[in-house]
């Protein structure tokens, strides 16, 4: 097993979704290499905090209520054991168990799932990837090393990038005293390689993830770079997500700074971006 098809397993592993010969594989390669060993501890922290964070929401009295009268009325149809099977009326009055299922599965995501979806639109595919990207910080935020190579300027960490990525991360702004640059490393968005840069505003960090765009439904927010202000900020759990591409490359930058700051940060990081 390769380290990417492994990475892209890790959440399975951890939801106890895979079959018992995936998992065999997977952990016979967790054995051998450390760096997806680390990417798994960081996958396994992110999935106990977004569980931890994840509000839960009774039930509401009159949902509970009515499933319950469904429920009754459904069992009071069914026939006995003993009885010979009849075939069904065409018309019913109440639902049955199907719709029943249908209708508590959709309450429930109604009332359960509200603050996942953050204070963007949410039904649009290009909003994954601002999921993606909270994500991919709170990864950050837990790793052990979360920079592979330390800053002295943009100048040492671009050619760092060199034979690390199959494309070259264009960024022109190198941190300044307001948004130091930290570092690099090379992480994955999606189901792709990125550069990953860490900027500073005070104790605040900040990811800055590149990637290729290629086959990327983008969210409605990002618009062009000459254009990004404080309006293109969404907010996704608490933190938030500026996006934009140009010239084939996506660049997502994500924090709990501040929404005016962050699209601060934004504007020269476009400004100087060829």
């Amino acid at each position: 097993m390769e380290c990417t098809q492994a990475r892209e397993s890790l959440m399975d592993l951890h939801r106890g979704r895979l079959e018992p010969a995936q998992r065999a594989q997977l952990e016979a390669h967790l054995a051998e290499c450390a760096a997806c060993r680390q990417a798994s501890a960081e996958e396994q922290a992110l999935s106990e905090l977004l569980t931890s964070r994840l509000p839960k929401h009774p039930m509401p009295s009159a949902l509970r209520e009515r499933l319950g009268a469904l429920a009754a009325g459904e069992a009071e149809r069914s026939p006995a054991r003993d009885e010979p099977r009849r075939r069904p009326a065409r018309r019913r009055g109440p639902l049955g168990l199907a719709a029943l299922a249908g209708l508590a599965a959709g309450m429930l995501l109604m009332f359960g799932l509200t603050s996942w979806r953050g204070s963007g639109p949410g039904s649009s595919p290009g909003d994954e990837l601002q999921r993606e990207a909270v994500n991919d910080h709170l990864r950050l935020l837990f790793s052990e090393h979360p920079v592979e190579i330390a800053s002295g300027g943009m100048h040492q960490v671009k050619p760092w990038f060199e034979g690390r990525l199959d494309f070259a991360p264009v960024l022109g702004f190198m941190g300044d005293e307001e948004f130091p640059l930290e570092g690099g490393a090379v992480g994955y968005f999606i189901d792709r390689k990125a550069a990953v840069f860490v900027f500073k505003r005070r104790l605040h960090k900040i990811s800055l993830f590149v990637f290729q765009d290629s086959g990327l439904s983008w969210p409605r927010q990002a618009e062009a770079a000459s254009g990004l202000g404080q309006s293109q900020v969404v907010t996704i759990r608490g933190f938030n997500v500026l996006m934009w591409r140009r010239s084939g490359l996506g660049y997502a930058l994500v924090s709990d700074l501040a929404s005016d700051e962050l699209a601060e940060l934004g504007r020269r990081l476009a400004a100087t971006t060829p």
